[in-house]
């Protein structure tokens, strides 16, 4: 669903993405992991035909991303790190023409923007200007957007940045209601937890390259080494706990 060979971007003298190397099967979701300026979202950008690529090949649902620009687009659900959301449209009719854009059947528009609504917990704002959203509200309204004409790729760029505890476990549990056979999901976040708790499959960025591709389990056993237990006994023998230290085991019990 999403296969890219020596992707690279080079703006004047600075590489931006070097020699990337990705292989997303449907159904799998991909996590993009790695600080500010690693990359990430020039990945993305090239992934979705806004850049081109300055060596390399990408396709995405089959097409490539150079020659067949329209298509990866209309293939594509995506969620920039700049929403783009008019401030004078209501969330209602920002949906609405983005609906009409996608192309989307008329008897179909209004049941999939009320269910989008109220599956972010927007259905009670659904009239309020998006100038007047906070920065959370226009994140799940941007992801709605982005999930609207039901697209086989997701490509999220921090889908939980600025959001409260409630909201951010809200759009985590929508991501995973998404998954599915016949989609492919890459998400870009700096966030391990975020990435451990979502992910198929983590790439490690770091100045433009990709050091890891692999597993969380596989991740986990590479950085924290074997498992190493301790056992804790009292002064007579009695038993007082067991400790977990890698990973995000811990457990204890007393008697």
């Amino acid at each position: 669903m999403i296969w890219a060979e020596d992707l690279t971007k080079v703006f004047d003298d600075f590489t931006a993405v070097n020699s990337v190397h990705l292989d997303v099967q449907p159904g799998q979701v991909l996590v993009l992991l790695g600080p500010n300026g690693a990359g990430k979202t020039t990945t993305v950008r090239m992934l979705t035909s806004i850049l081109i690529p300055t060596r390399g090949q990408a396709k995405v649902a089959g097409y490539d991303v150079v020659t067949h620009p329209d298509k990866v687009r209309a293939s594509v659900g995506v969620l920039t790190e700049h929403h783009g959301l008019y401030s004078r449209l209501s969330a209602l009719e920002y949906l609405e023409f983005y609906a009409r854009l996608y192309g989307m059947d008329a008897s179909i528009r209004l049941p999939r923007i009320n269910n989008m609504l109220e599956q972010f917990g927007l259905a009670e704002a659904r009239n309020r200007r998006c100038g007047q959203f906070s920065k959370g509200m226009r994140q799940k309204l941007a992801l709605a957007r982005a999930l609207l004409h039901e697209p086989p790729v997701l490509l999220l760029d921090e889908p939980t940045s600025a959001m409260d505890p409630e909201s951010a476990f809200m759009v985590r549990n929508a991501i995973r209601s998404m998954r599915s056979t016949h989609r492919t999901i890459v998400l870009c976040t700096h966030n391990l937890t975020e990435a451990e708790d979502l992910a198929d499959q983590i790439a490690i960025i770091q100045r433009g390259r990709i050091i890891f591709n692999d597993t969380s389990a596989n991740l986990k056993r590479r950085l924290l080494g074997a498992p190493e237990y301790e056992a804790r006994l009292g002064w007579r023998g009695q038993w007082l706990g067991t400790h977990q230290h890698s990973g995000r085991l811990h457990r204890s019990a007393r008697k």
